[in-house]
């Protein structure tokens, strides 16, 4: 995996919309003819399926987000005395967001680093030019003494180095339980490429949601992922809307149904789109390659998503390897979420 992307520009920059086109053709190319079929989360995030999942956030079953919102907002102040500790002269904290979406969350972090230090520079970093530019406005109109600088960028995939201001200490951010997309020989590589652009001593808070437990069913594992009001559904169907529109592809987004599944054996939620007939799909050439016919039959599926939970040794599990050390780990009441604050060693 390559280095993580930069945070170095005032305004988000898009990638070229050929750049794009051929990232989406090349992705659906590979993943509808491997066998399973599948198709990477990335690609849910274009504007519609931006929306889409800030409204999943709100849901009454998904609990992640404002779980995770209550430990930041109880624990805030306490999490970045924790983060400064260090050499004197770098006790102004920086930080920098991966993944970060609308950064509905992160203002409490921001509130908190201004508190303590008069004035702080956040640099969020995102897939989405939509989610940002939201995240912009709003932290600029909510938050004063923040001054914003992101990018639209892939963090996962992209190589551009890290943009370090000088004499700061840095605080990378990866909250929201996203770590949890990624299988566990893609987390630690990704950690291990995030710690080798920080000094000793930088810290990372990384958001976890944890497995099934006796204060946690299943059930309310399964019901984050497909709730009742079928927005989950809507965002999972999204993607094959985004091929449709990106690629000229012809899918039936109504002949395909939203399934969630819980994997016991790897510890996962998994996301499936199930077609529920015999069906023809025809894809266009583009520069990824030929024109595609693809059959599916009934019950077939195209895998969309993993969501790893974890427990406090697999999240050791990610962290030592990639050298970081665990200073802090905060829960909620429930121990529904982790949050935790690991040093660069």
């Amino acid at each position: 995996m390559p280095p993580i992307a930069a945070f170095t520009e005032t305004a988000p920059i898009s990638a070229t919309p050929d750049t794009t086109s051929h990232a989406v053709a090349a992705e659906a190319r590979a993943g509808l003819t491997a066998h399973p079929r599948t198709l990477s989360p990335w690609l849910f995030y274009d504007e519609a399926g931006s929306h889409l999942f800030e409204q999943i956030t709100q849901l009454p079953e998904y609990y992640l987000t404002r779980t995770e919102r209550g430990i930041l907002t109880a624990h805030a102040d306490e999490i970045l005395q924790q983060a400064a500790n260090g050499d004197k002269d770098k006790q102004t904290l920086t930080l920098i967001e991966l993944g970060a979406g609308t950064a509905a969350k992160t203002g409490v972090l921001l509130a908190a680093a201004v508190r303590r230090q008069g004035s702080v520079v956040y640099q969020p970093v995102d897939v989405s030019e939509t989610a940002l530019a939201v995240a912009s406005r709003n932290i600029q109109a909510n938050f004063p003494g923040v001054t914003v600088r992101c990018q639209v960028a892939d963090y996962t995939r992209e190589a551009l180095p890290l943009d370090r201001l000088p004499n700061l200490r840095t605080l990378a951010l990866y909250i929201g339980s996203s770590i949890g997309n990624f299988s566990p020989a893609d987390a630690k590589s990704l950690l291990s490429n995030v710690r080798a652009q920080l000094l000793p001593g930088d810290k990372l808070l990384l958001g976890t949601d944890l497995g099934p437990s006796p204060q946690k069913s299943i059930d309310t594992l399964l019901a984050a992922y497909n709730d009742a009001a079928g927005t989950t559904a809507a965002f999972n169907r999204n993607v094959l809307t985004r091929l449709n529109r990106d690629l000229g592809a012809d899918f039936d987004t109504d002949a395909f149904t939203h399934k969630a599944v819980w994997n016991p054996i790897h510890s996962r939620i998994e996301m499936h789109l199930e077609s529920t007939r015999h069906q023809r799909v025809h894809i266009p050439a583009n520069s990824a390659g030929p024109a595609l016919t693809l059959t599916f039959e009934p019950g077939e599926t195209i895998h969309t998503e993993n969501s790893y939970k974890f427990t406090a040794a697999a999240i050791e599990a990610l962290l030592a390897p990639a050298a970081f050390a665990t200073t802090r780990i905060w829960h909620d009441p429930q121990h529904l979420f982790a949050v935790t604050l690991a040093t660069a060693i």
